[in-house]
C-alpha cells in the first residue's frame, strides 16, 4: 500500500471497493494518503495504480458517495475533510474541496435518499 521509497511509521485504516468494482481504495495513516488499486474483473487481482495525499494527518476513514463520483477523506489529527473527484475511467483522485476546523473527524456516513 506504500510507495517503495517510503520509510517510517504507517498504519492501514479504511479499505473500500468502488461501487463499480473496478477500484479498491485504502487509507494510510503515517504516509497520510489514499492508495488506489485497479481490480482485475476476471481474477480479482489488485494492481497498485497510485497514491494521493490527503493533505492532512492520520486519514483514519474515508467514504465514497453513493454515486461513486466522490471520495471524502477525514484527517483526524489535522481536523479536516478533503473531497476528491474519482475519475471513473482511471480511478485517479483529484482534490475538489477541503473543509477545515472539524474536530478529530473519524467517520463519514451517507444516508440513503428518501
Amino acid at each position: 500500500m506504500l510507495p517503495p521509497n517510503f520509510q517510517g511509521r504507517n498504519d492501514a485504516a479504511e479499505i473500500a471497493l468502488h461501487p463499480s468494482g473496478n477500484w479498491l481504495f485504502a487509507s494510510n495513516r503515517g504516509h497520510d494518503s489514499i492508495a488506489v488499486f485497479s481490480v482485475d474483473p476476471a481474477t480479482g487481482k489488485l494492481e497498485r495504480t497510485g497514491d494521493y495525499s490527503t493533505g492532512g494527518k492520520e486519514p483514519r476513514h474515508f467514504a465514497i458517495d453513493p454515486t461513486g463520483q466522490f471520495l471524502l477523506a477525514e484527517n483526524q489529527n489535522s481536523n479536516s475533510i478533503v473531497t476528491f473527484r474519482i475519475n471513473l475511467a482511471t480511478g485517479t483522485l483529484t482534490e475538489v474541496s477541503r473543509t477545515d476546523g472539524i474536530p478529530s473527524p473519524v467517520c463519514l456516513v451517507f444516508y440513503p435518499a428518501r
